[in-house]
């Protein structure tokens, strides 16, 4: 017997520990809840016993197929039922989900899905000519599967199967692959962070598992929510709310097109107690045409990040019964990881400074460990002044385990046993965090990050220029657009159109710039660009 008062004499084993894992959120949902209802999708209404088999299949028709651990399987599909399905049926296989942002370019899905070694690719056939186009450029022997819409027209295949036959080839009886480990891959989301080229960032089961959590405390979450899908669920695994609306037994309702009709008609019609969005959403409901909109007497709660809404639009959001909680986060870090937690004392103060305190990111998920504003070179805190700028810091269990194949950016980006946010922002006496600037100039536009450095170099490609570069402009609708700065060289004659135009076709089309300035850039003495002056400019065109 050893001599310590709180010694057992047994380690650790699987009657009192289990690797945490967000896969074991719906079988206890399909058991305890199996006539309620999972997900709905138009005018079809799925069960979560139903839902829980489906997802059982795919992963043993998967197995089946030769597909395990250390596999990889891709997604491109809008926010339909597959999309939801591989969430839980893709690692119930021990394979790791990589979801695709359905916005990319022919060039950008083939480095990815060769960088991921994709072994198995599920495409919705919205999306078809654009992924022929990306396995024309790759070697990669892919097993491509078709997701046919049923409420669209039957569509050319591209595949070698159809999704729904796949799911027929599997057993609804499989016992699923749960982690040896909670540390184990669960998901890979690219980002293109602050290069052109896309980092691989991996998820592992742990922080899933608590992040999922930490959303539903936050948001003071009940059990049965109604949640619409305006947030695209390729974006950091639809900042783990699969997981969080199944643990709690929710509804999921699928919206294939983010347009304000069908948003309003499915708030009305299915009574939705949550969502999340960019602020592009928001305008989208606020600005819509009456024929579009719909009255409801319920309270709605939606969740935005990005840039913080104006006061005029969370003033129409409040009329509309919609209550606005802002977060922040990053990709790394499995979506949102602070929330400006709100305080009942605030709703009496004037709208104006309502709307400066919604603004800020404000402080940890109660799942987050560690927090702070620093130099980012001592990692010296910064005064709580509320004017001293630095880097944003965070450490826990719900940070990424590093990029994939990049362990140069991986050591970098962990430098000081602290992950780099790359973001900067300030403390205030309150001990809330507000971003002044983001490093390294990344746009959000929409919800999308756009790497001014991507651009930069597709517009150095053009043969008639000489210099350019790229900086966010403000935009009513995207919060931010690529607004570039282009010299040209001697006795080129093109226009703002036909550079325009060139980006579309050589980028995707969400990160061309929307206004092109031709003139001499700015610098300083040792030649490096001075952007700062170029954002001047570009929030006064």
């Amino acid at each position: 017997m050893s001599g310590h008062p709180f010694e057992t004499n047994l380690d650790k084993n699987s009657a009192n520990y289990v690797p945490l894992s967000p896969l074991s959120f719906i079988g206890r949902c399909a058991t305890t809840f199996p006539n309620r209802s999972s997900l709905i999708y138009n005018d079809k209404t799925f069960t979560w016993e139903e839902t829980h088999r489906r997802c059982l299949s795919l992963a043993s028709a998967l197995t089946k197929r030769g597909i395990g651990k250390g596999d990889t399987v891709s997604i491109m599909a809008p926010n339909v039922p597959a999309s939801f399905e591989v969430t839980f049926g893709v690692p119930m296989s021990g394979a790791v989900l990589n979801a695709l942002n359905t916005r990319l370019d022919a060039s950008t899905i083939a480095f990815i899905l060769e960088h991921a070694e994709t072994k198995v690719l599920i495409i919705d056939l919205e999306y078809s000519t654009v992924i022929r186009e990306a396995l024309e450029k790759i070697n990669t022997k892919i097993l491509v599967i078709d997701y046919q819409d049923p409420n669209l027209p039957k569509q050319q295949c591209l595949g070698s199967v159809e999704y729904e036959d796949l799911l027929k080839e599997g057993s609804p009886e499989y016992e699923p692959v749960m982690p040896n480990d909670e540390w184990d891959a669960l998901a890979l989301n690219y980002t293109s962070g602050t290069t052109g080229d896309p980092k691989g960032v991996v998820y592992h089961h742990r922080g899933a598992y608590l992040n999922a959590i930490g959303n539903s405390l936050v948001w003071g979450m009940k059990k049965h929510p109604i949640y619409l899908w305006t947030l695209p669920m390729f974006h950091c695994n639809g900042w783990c709310f699969p997981w969080t609306i199944t643990m709690l037994g929710g509804t999921h309702v699928c919206l294939r097109k983010i347009d304000a009709k069908p948003i309003y008609d499915a708030i009305a019609d299915h009574k939705i107690s949550h969502m999340c969005g960019a602020p592009i959403v928001m305008n989208m409901l606020v600005n819509a045409k009456k024929d579009s909109t719909r009255v409801w007497n319920h309270r709605l709660a939606m969740m935005t990040a990005g840039a913080a809404p104006p006061a005029a639009v969370i003033e129409k959001m409040e009329q509309r019964r919609i209550e606005v909680t802002h977060v922040y986060g990053l990709t790394e870090v499995y979506g949102p990881v602070t929330v400006c937690e709100w305080h009942e004392e605030w709703h009496d103060l004037p709208l104006s400074e309502q709307a400066s305190l919604k603004a800020r990111q404000g402080v940890r998920y109660p799942v987050l460990e560690g927090l702070m504003v620093a130099d980012p070179e001592t990692l010296e805190k910064v005064p709580a002044d509320g004017q001293t700028i630095g880097e944003v810091f965070m450490r826990g269990n719900v940070i990424m385990k590093g990029y994939l194949k990049n362990p140069n950016a991986t050591k970098e980006a962990f430098k000081g046993d602290w992950f780099h946010t790359g973001d900067l922002g300030v403390v205030h006496n309150s001990g809330y965090i507000e971003l002044k600037d983001r490093s390294k100039d990344i746009i959000i536009s929409g919800g999308e990050n756009i790497s001014t450095i991507e651009v930069e170099g597709v517009l150095f490609k053009h043969p008639a220029i000489l210099e350019a570069a790229v900086v966010a402009k403000p935009s009513e609708k995207w919060g931010e657009t690529p607004c570039a700065f282009v010299c040209l060289k001697a006795n080129e004659n093109e226009t703002e159109a036909s550079i325009i135009a060139y980006c579309r076709e050589n980028m995707a089309h969400f990160k061309t710039p929307t206004r092109i300035i031709f003139a001499e850039l700015p610098k300083t003495s040792t030649g490096k660009i001075q952007k700062y002056i170029l954002r001047e400019q570009a929030r006064s065109l």
